[in-house]
């Protein structure tokens, strides 16, 4: 499989997801069907329309209007179907893949555009959660970056392995693919066993 191509489906994974958790976000609050292709189009493409600006490139989704339509169609599938389709850890496993997926792409889209290996990597973690938070945010309730659970951890596990493999040189197919899954199977182990880093407890006081 080329290059160009597993970076593409990355792309498209991220986007994919994040909008199907800004959908069912929006469902699960007994939204309309406008709000929910509104989560799901802010969700999908909030973390790459952050990073384009901050790489200096053209927002990705306003040169393409087949990213919006496929936010919108999701965000439709999703009002129309059943309730139980979505039952359960759903929208945290889709949010899992999203997060992993997004963080290597946005790692990879700023290095080719001249971005050094470090704030790569963060462009590559800003990628993959501020969808999430922007959804939460909308939603009104506790953002997922401030829950002590794993998050942006896997997020920089993903984006930072991929640039360790690239620099080793095992091409960019593999980095990609082991990046993305090791991050995905932290933030799984995260959402299974409920891990967290270790929490600010100030200092003892007497």
């Amino acid at each position: 499989m080329s290059q160009d191509l597993i970076i593409r489906l990355l792309d498209l994974v991220g986007i994919g997801v994040f909008a199907l958790s800004g959908a069912l976000m929006a469902v699960r609050l007994r939204q309309t069907l406008v709000t929910a292709s509104f989560f799901a189009l802010v969700t999908g493409v909030g973390g790459g329309s952050v990073r384009d600006l901050l790489i200096g490139a053209p927002v990705f989704w306003v040169q393409d209007g087949a990213i919006a339509a496929v936010c919108i169609a999701i965000a439709l599938v999703v009002w129309l179907t059943p309730e139980h389709w979505w039952k359960g850890q759903l929208l945290e496993w889709a949010d899992a893949v999203g997060l992993a997926a997004y963080a290597v792409f946005g790692t990879a889209k700023a290095l080719a555009w001249g971005v050094p290996p470090v704030p790569a990597l963060m462009m590559g973690v800003i990628t993959g959660c501020v969808g999430g938070t922007i959804r939460d945010i909308l939603a009104g309730v506790p953002s997922i970056i401030m829950r002590p659970e794993v998050y942006v951890t896997a997020a920089a596990l993903a984006s930072g392995l991929f640039l360790l493999l690239q620099w080793l040189g095992t091409g960019t197919p593999v980095a990609a693919v082991v990046g993305a899954v090791a991050g995905f199977i932290l933030r799984g182990a995260a959402i299974h066993w409920s891990l967290a880093l270790p929490a600010y407890r100030g200092s003892k006081s007497g």
